[in-house]
């Protein structure tokens, strides 16, 4: 999955996403004890996708922090 598209998402489907992701990763985990090597590949993909979806969602909280702090700190200039 590609950032761009990633950062499309709404934080709600964030949340989904990240979901179904772990259950892939835990069968493709599986198969791989079980001696299957097609699913290497495959878990590579989606551990890079639940890093991009993690990178992208903590950007997403840090720019709501920075706005809330930008906020404050001119409520608190027009108080004085």
């Amino acid at each position: 999955m590609k950032i761009d598209k990633i950062r499309q998402i709404d934080a709600a489907e964030y949340g989904k996403q990240l979901k179904d992701i772990s259950e892939q990763m835990f069968r493709l985990r599986f198969q791989m004890n079980m001696g299957q090597t097609d699913g290497v590949k495959k878990y590579r993909e989606i551990k890079k996708d639940r890093a991009r979806i993690l990178t992208v969602q903590r950007e997403a909280e840090l720019a709501n922090a920075n706005t809330n702090q930008a906020a404050a700190s001119t409520k608190k200039k027009a108080g004085k």
